[in-house]
C-alpha cells in the first residue's frame, strides 16, 4: 500500500482533487430515488404506533378491545407481547466506568418516561385503518410529576425516573487532574467564567423515519428495510441485542436516505414491533412516521448546561480550561447518549490551542424528555464553541486583542506532532496561517466602514471569529470490496453509508486514481448487510478516511492478483509484469520493455470466462478486504461572520460569511464545500433559531414546524469557502474529514459576532438560541 495517494494532475478529469459533480444527483433530481417509504411489499400491512400522552406515569394497563374491533385492524401488540416473545432491550453501549445503564424495552411495560414513549403498536390492512385503531387504544396511566432540565433532575426533590438510578444520575464523569487544575486556577493572573447553554435540537431530517419488516418462515430469517447510517452495525445491534438471533438470520437493506445527522444510526422501538408483527402475521409490515411523531420520537441532539472556565497568565497564555456540565440524557439512554458531554468535550475543548491542563466534570442525568443522541458533530462543535466564547470574553476582560490572544496560544507547526492534554496527538496543521488567511479573505480591516454604514441605517453590526479544531471518530474496521461485473462495470462494496453526503462520486475518484477504472464504469454498493464482512457506518466525519483507505488497500490486492494472472496469460514472469493504471486506452498490465499486455477490464473478463487455471493463478480479480483501523484526524479552520442587529426588533441578519478550512487532501472540492455549507446552516439554526421547549409537565411545546424554526434559504448569506490544506499523516489519503466541521466553526463565529454587535449597548453574553425575543430582551435589560 502506498504511504499516500497523490493528487491527480489537473488534466485528469475524474482523479483525486477534481470537482466532479455527484453521480447520485441526476437520479435524485428526476425523483427516481428509492427511499424506504417508496417501497411497497406484496401483501403488506401497516403499523401505527400508540404513544404516551404524558411525560411521566405508571402504566396500569391498556384497553385494546375497541382497537381490535376497528374495521381493518389485524392485531394490536403491547410491551407484554414483546416481552413474552423474548425480545431484548436497547441500552447504552459505551464502556464508561461507573455508568448505571438503563434497559429500554421496545414498548413500555410499567412506566412511561416521556411524551411520545411508545406503549403499543396497531397493525391494519391500510394505514388509515391502523390509525383509527391506534386512536381507539385506551391507556390507563397514573401520572407522576415530571422533570425536563438536567440540573433540575439533580435536585434532591426531583421526581425519580428509575428506582435503581439514585438522583436520576446515570454517570458522574471526570477527566483531568483535579489538584493540578485547581492549582492552575488559584495561581492564574486572570480567570474567565461563563455559563453557557448548549440548546436542545430537534434533528428535522428531511425524510421521516420509515421501515418495513419481513419474515421468511421457511428460513427463519428477518429482513428490515430501513433508513440508516450503516447496515452492518445496525444488523449487529438488532440481531444480538433485540431479536436475540444469529446475525445471519437478519438482513438490513437501506436505499436512499434523506438526512440523519446521527439520529438514524441506531435501533428504534418501531423496528422490533415491525419484525414481531411480520413474524406473527406472515405478511410484510410497513411503518412511516408523521412529522409530529418524528419531533416526539426521533432522538434529539445537544442539551447541556455548562459552566466554562479559562485560566490565563499575565501575558494571556492559557494555563487550564475547565468544564462543569449537566448533560440531559432524556427518558432513556440512547446507544451513545453520554458520549457528547464526556469524552467528546474532553477531546475538543482544547481546539488548536496549547492548553496544558483540561478538566471536564459531567453529570449525566435522566429527564422526562425525548432521549438524546448524536447530532452533527456530537460534542465537537460544542467544545469549540465553549473555548471560543471563553477566548473572546477573556480578551475583553484583559484588554488584549482577541486575534492576538489566539495567535499567542496557537500550537505552532514546529510543535507538531503535539500531544494534547486530552490525550490526542495532533499530526499536522498550520493554525495561525489559517486564521490569518481568514482575516484577509473577510476583509477584516474594512469592517469599520461597514459598521458605520450599518449604524447610519440604525443597525448594530458585529464580527465574530470561530477558530476550530475537531477530533474525528477514529476509522475502525471497514470493508473495501472490489467486484468486477460481467457487464464490464466495477462495483465498490463498503460499509459506510451515504445519507445525503454523496459517497459514490468521491469513492469512485479514489478507485479511478488507484486502478484507472473508467469513471463511468464504477458502481457503489453500500446498503445491504448480506454483502458486508465489516462496516463502521457513517458518522464522526470518518467515511472517506475509512472507506478511502479500504479502497486503496483493496486496490493494491487487485493489482497483486492481476499481475499473477497476467503473467500466466501473457506467458511471462510475474516480476516482469508492470501495472499502468492510467495508460492510454485504460489501465493495462504490460510485459516490461514491450507493448505486449492486456487491459485490466479484459483480464477480469478472461478470468471469468476462462477454463481451468493453475492453483497459483487467481480465478478472478475480485477482492473482499477489511481495512483494520487508523488514528483519528484533526480537521481545523476559521470562520468569520458579520451580523447586523435591528435593536428595535431583535432581528439578526448574517450579512457576510467567510470560512477557511484545513481538511487535508480534498478528494472532491465541490462536495466538500457543499458539506461545509450544510454544517454552517445547521450551526446558524442552532445559534439563532432552534429552540426545543417543554412545559413544566413535560409536554413538547415546539412539536411542529409551526413552533420550531429551522433556517430557510433567505435566512442564510452566501458563504465564501477557501482551503488551506495540510495533508493528514494518519491515513493513506491524507484526508481529515469535513462533514461536521461547518457546525464547529459556525456556532462560535455567529455568537461571537452577535455579542460583538450588542456589546456597544452593554451586552456581554447571550445564550443560544438568540431568537429576536431573546436579543430584544437582552438589549432592554442592558438599557435598564
Amino acid at each position: 500500500m502506498p504511504d499516500s495517494l497523490p493528487l491527480s494532475p489537473s488534466g485528469m478529469k475524474f482523479g483525486v482533487g477534481q470537482a466532479v459533480p455527484r453521480n447520485e444527483d441526476p437520479v435524485l433530481l428526476r425523483g427516481e430515488g428509492r427511499y424506504t417509504d417508496d417501497l411497497q411489499r406484496p401483501g403488506q400491512l401497516w403499523c401505527v404506533m400508540v404513544r404516551s400522552p404524558y411525560a411521566h406515569g405508571v402504566l396500569r394497563g391498556l384497553d385494546v378491545e375497541a382497537a381490535l374491533a376497528t374495521p381493518g385492524v389485524v392485531a394490536v401488540y403491547t410491551g407484554r407481547d414483546l416481552q413474552a416473545a423474548g425480545f431484548g432491550t436497547m441500552r447504552c453501549t459505551l464502556p464508561l466506568p461507573g455508568l448505571i445503564n438503563v434497559e429500554r424495552p421496545a414498548l413500555a411495560l410499567d412506566r412511561v418516561r416521556f411524551v411520545g414513549d411508545p406503549i403499543a403498536c396497531v397493525i391494519g390492512e391500510t394505514r388509515d385503518a391502523a390509525r383509527d385503531g391506534a386512536e381507539a387504544v385506551l391507556p390507563d396511566i397514573d401520572t407522576l410529576p415530571a422533570v425536563t432540565e438536567a440540573a433540575a433532575a439533580a435536585a434532591p426533590e426531583a421526581p425519580l425516573l428509575y428506582e435503581h438510578v439514585p438522583g436520576n444520575q446515570v454517570l458522574d464523569f471526570h477527566f483531568g487532574d483535579r489538584e493540578k487544575v485547581e492549582a492552575a486556577f488559584a495561581g492564574a493572573a486572570h480567570v474567565t467564567r461563563l455559563h453557557l447553554r448548549n440548546n436542545r435540537i430537534v434533528v428535522c431530517a428531511m425524510e421521516p423515519r420509515s421501515a418495513i419488516g419481513e419474515y421468511d418462515e421457511a428460513t427463519g430469517r428477518y429482513t428490515l428495510h430501513v433508513g440508516s447510517q450503516g447496515v452492518f452495525g445496525l444488523r449487529n445491534q438488532m440481531a444480538n441485542d433485540l431479536l436475540k438471533v444469529p446475525t445471519e438470520k437478519l438482513r438490513i437493506l437501506t436505499g436512499n436516505v434523506g438526512g440523519s445527522f446521527g439520529m438514524k444510526a441506531s435501533a428504534y422501538p418501531e423496528y422490533v414491533c415491525l419484525l414481531h408483527a411480520a413474524r406473527q402475521l406472515g405478511r410484510p409490515v410497513k411503518w412511516t412516521d408523521e412529522r409530529t411523531g418524528s419531533f416526539l420520537s426521533d432522538c434529539h441532539g445537544r442539551d447541556h448546561e455548562v459552566s466554562a472556565e479559562l485560566a490565563l497568565d499575565a501575558e494571556g497564555r492559557f494555563q487550564a480550561v475547565r468544564l462543569t456540565t449537566f448533560a440531559n440524557m432524556g427518558g432513556y439512554l440512547s446507544t451513545v447518549g453520554p458520549l457528547m458531554g464526556t469524552m467528546n468535550f474532553v477531546r475538543n475543548i482544547q481546539s488548536n490551542y496549547a492548553t496544558p491542563l483540561i478538566e471536564v466534570a459531567t453529570r449525566c442525568l435522566l429527564t422526562n424528555t425525548t432521549p438524546v443522541s448524536a447530532y452533527r458533530g456530537a460534542g465537537r462543535p460544542e467544545g469549540n464553541y465553549f473555548m471560543e466564547r471563553l477566548i473572546e470574553t477573556a480578551a475583553a476582560e484583559m484588554g488584549i486583542d482577541a486575534i492576538e490572544l489566539r495567535r499567542r496560544n496557537h500550537i505552532r507547526p514546529e510543535q507538531l506532532p503535539y500531544k494534547a492534554a486530552s490525550g490526542s496527538s495532533y499530526d499536522s496543521g498550520e493554525y495561525t496561517a489559517v486564521l490569518d488567511k481568514a482575516l484577509r479573505e473577510a476583509d477584516w480591516e474594512g469592517f469599520a466602514a461597514r459598521k458605520a454604514a450599518s449604524a447610519a441605517r440604525g443597525l448594530l453590526r458585529g464580527r465574530g471569529i470561530g477558530n476550530f479544531l475537531e477530533c474525528t471518530a477514529p476509522p475502525a474496521k471497514e470493508m473495501g470490496g472490489i467486484r468486477f461485473e460481467a457487464d464490464g462495470t466495477v462495483t465498490i462494496i463498503t460499509g459506510t453509508l451515504d445519507y445525503g453526503q454523496g459517497h459514490w462520486t468521491p469513492f469512485a475518484q479514489v478507485l479511478y486514481q488507484a486502478l484507472g477504472i473508467p469513471f463511468e464504469r464504477i458502481r457503489l454498493l453500500q446498503g445491504d448487510s448480506d454483502e458486508l464482512i465489516a462496516g463502521g457506518g457513517t458518522g464522526g466525519s470518518k467515511s472517506l478516511m475509512a472507506s478511502g483507505a479500504a479502497i486503496i488497500e483493496a486496490s493494491a490486492k487487485v493489482v497483486e492478483k492481476a499481475r499473477r494472472a497476467a503473467a500466466h496469460l501473457l506467458e511471462a514472469a510475474e516480476a516482469d509484469i508492470e501495472f499502468e493504471p492510467h495508460a492510454e486506452g485504460g489501465a493495462r498490465l504490460l510485459i516490461a520493455g514491450t507493448d505486449r499486455g492486456i487491459s485490466l477490464i479484459d483480464l477480469a473478463a478472461r478470468l471469468r470466462d476462462g477454463g481451468a487455471l493453475p492453483e497459483d493463478v487467481p480465478g478472478s480479480l475480485d477482492v473482499r478486504h477489511v481495512f483494520e483501523e487508523a488514528p483519528m484526524a484533526y480537521p481545523n479552520g476559521c470562520h468569520i461572520a458579520e451580523v447586523e442587529v435591528d435593536p428595535e426588533t431583535g432581528m439578526v441578519r448574517i450579512d457576510h460569511y467567510v470560512t477557511v478550512n484545513d481538511f487535508g487532501v480534498v478528494v472532491n472540492p465541490l462536495l466538500v464545500e457543499g458539506q461545509a455549507h450544510g454544517g454552517i446552516a445547521q450551526g446558524i439554526g442552532q445559534a439563532l433559531m432552534e429552540r426545543t421547549a417543554y412545559s413544566e409537565d413535560g409536554q413538547l411545546l415546539s412539536g411542529s414546524y409551526s413552533d420550531y424554526a429551522v433556517p430557510r434559504a433567505g435566512d442564510l448569506p452566501s458563504f465564501a469557502f477557501h482551503s488551506h490544506a495540510v495533508p493528514a499523516k494518519t491515513n493513506p489519503l491524507g484526508a481529515k474529514g469535513c462533514g461536521e466541521a461547518g457546525c464547529a466553526g459556525s456556532l462560535p463565529a455567529v455568537m461571537n459576532a452577535l455579542v460583538d454587535a450588542l456589546s456597544e449597548r452593554g451586552v456581554r453574553h447571550i445564550d443560544m438560541p438568540a431568537t429576536p425575543e431573546v436579543v430584544w430582551r437582552a438589549l432592554q435589560e442592558a438599557a435598564a
